[in-house]
Formats: C-alpha cells, structure tokens, sequence
C-alpha cells in the first residue's frame, strides 16, 4: 500500500531516517479535538470479530465492525485520525507482547478507506526509553515506512495542559502530547492481555502511552504512585477517546504485560466506549469484569460494563471465550479468580 499524499518518498533515506523525520512532527497540522460521544449513556455497542490469524484481511474486517458500529464514511471524512498501539518493549520475535504490526495496517487502511486525511501511528513506551528500536523489534517500523505512515513519540511531544476531568487521582491537571490535541480522532489498538497490577491491560490501560515519559518518568513513576486504577480513569476522563480495536488474535496471559506467554483468542473487539469494550474483552478472557477495579470504577460514569447494557453485534462472546491463566500468587490477578 503506497500513500504518497501521506508522505512524499525520498528513496535515499534510511527506515532509521525516515522514523526520525517523521518523529520530528513536521508531517502533521492536526486541529480541533471531537470529544467522546455520550460517555455516560446507559447502553453501549461493542462488535466482536473471529479473526483465524494475522494473514486475514484484517482492513475488511475493521471497516466491517465499524459499519456495524455505527460509524459511517461522513464521520470519518477529511479528519486526522491518530493510533495508540500498544508497544511496550523491543523484543524481536515476541508477538504477544506489542499490538501486531498488521492490526496496525488494517486500521490505518480502514481509516483511509472511509476517507480519513491523515492516519498517523503514535505512542508514548512506558518501559523503552529507545521508542525506535521498540519500533524496529517489533515489526512495525517495516509497515510504517512501507506505507509512509508518519510516527510520533508522545514520550518526548510537546505537552499541553488539561484540567483533570475525574480527580481520582491527586493530579489537579495532566501535561498531555500535543499530538492528542492536534488529532480529530483518538484510537486505542490494545494487544489483549492479563497485567501484573490491573488485572487486565486493554482499551483503557493503554491510555498510559499517552502520557509523556518526560513528565511522568517511566515506567511513568508519577502515575503508578498516584496509582494505576485510579490514573486509567483520570486519563480515559480527560483524553476522550473515540475508538477502541483490541488485538486480541493473540494475547498474552500470566504475568503480563512482559513476562506472560502467548494466548489464542482469535478476536478482534471494537467499540466507541472504553468500558463497554473491555468489560467486552474481560469476559472473552473469562473474568468478571465487575472484579477489575478500574471497571468496576469506571462504571459509575464512564460506561456500562453489565452484559445486559452493552449491545453485542458481530461473534457472541461464547464463540471467541477461552479461558487466560492468571497467577494466583499476583494480588491483582488474586481478586479476578473465578471458581
């Protein structure tokens, strides 16, 4: 897939150049910020894909749950759509553990396809200082570059400031990257997994990303003391989000987000509410959402997490379901143990 209005080619440079050009930001003029529709709302819609492998047409399969989503060409339109995968560490070879490179191609190709301006591919690594060997090791460099799809570091962007929108934590306001501003549309491309201190990390928890490794330290110390249940609900109450594609083809179980090992689910789960999608995601994983604290927190004013509130179209969860293990001996993962 070639975008040259994306990006002119220059075929003297380097996949390392390129990266570091596009790092640089010149290549974005985002305005304007669409607040998350109706987060309070009674009723969700969340849309389930059974996806075999990463050799599906995973482009198709996005445009096809968002369609059933609701979402239509004239919402997508001429605006800047930016995408948080999650890239967590630089490991070759270990595709558990960061979003896929092809799920990241898909909703790049999806987004263009319903007539997006401008997709760009962004996150903010809480553990790599080095963002471009994570980008390198885990395959997603090739697909950037081989599309001219720009990159931006949210651990070093310019910041601006926000009034903390739900005060969990102690932080009266959150210093955010300039490109979360500058974006029309903000998605979340979790890799589905367990998490050593949430429970689960998906949607909602990979907002952490956003959050500047040069204000909050890493692995964004700052939150982590505030504590990470009541951060995921600060951060998702103060960016808005507007769309969630949980990479959950093959997620991790155990001791996530690092040191588990890969699981099959064969899913992909899409929605426009955070917690609608994860509670979503928490039962394909066979865990009471209701057990996750940042779930059950978020609930009150946030979205729905009963199953009788969210809107199920694409798979029942039955047909995705798969046990992930959990580590009895982890506190968080303790409290999610169902008999």
């Amino acid at each position: 897939m070639k975008h040259a209005f994306l990006l002119k080619e220059n075929k003297g440079m380097t996949r390392r150049n390129f990266l570091y050009a596009t790092l640089a930001g010149s290549a974005l003029a985002f305005s304007g910020l669409h607040l998350f529709k109706a987060a309070t709302r009674l009723k969700a819609d969340t849309f389930i894909a059974s996806v075999k492998d990463y050799n599906a047409d995973l482009s198709s399969i996005i445009l096809s749950g968002m369609r059933e989503l609701g979402i239509k060409s004239s919402e997508i339109k001429g605006k800047k759509i930016l995408l948080k995968p999650n890239l967590v560490e630089p490991h070759a070879g270990a595709g558990h553990i960061n979003t896929h490179p092809l799920v990241v191609r898909g909703a790049v190709e999806a987004f263009l396809n319903l007539g997006a301006a401008q997709v760009i591919v962004a996150e903010g690594s809480g553990h790599s200082l080095d963002t471009l060997r994570t980008l390198e090791e885990s395959g997603l460099a090739d697909v950037l570059v081989e599309d001219h799809i720009p990159f931006r570091d949210l651990n070093t962007d310019d910041v601006y400031k926000k009034i903390n929108a739900s005060r969990y934590t102690n932080l009266q306001e959150l210093f955010l990257p300039i490109a979360l501003q500058q974006a029309d549309w903000i998605v979340s491309l979790p890799k589905m997994k367990t998490h050593h201190w949430a429970g689960v990390t998906l949607a909602m928890k990979n907002l952490f990303g956003v959050m500047p490794g040069n204000h909050y330290g890493w692995p964004k110390n700052v939150l982590h003391h505030e504590g990470i249940d009541r951060s995921i609900l600060d951060i998702n109450a103060t960016v808005k989000p507007h769309f969630a594609i949980v990479d959950g083809i093959i997620g991790m179980e155990g001791d996530g987000p690092i040191m588990g090992t890969p699981k099959y689910a064969g899913t992909l789960v899409m929605g426009r509410n955070f917690p609608a999608v994860d509670a979503t995601c928490a039962r394909i994983m066979d865990i009471v959402p209701e057990k996750v604290p940042y779930l059950r927190l978020a609930a009150k004013n946030l979205g729905p997490i009963r199953e009788k509130n969210i809107i199920q179209v694409g798979e029942l969860i039955q047909a995705v379901q798969t046990r992930f293990k959990l580590i009895e001996k982890i506190p968080a993962h303790k409290q999610l143990v169902t008999s």
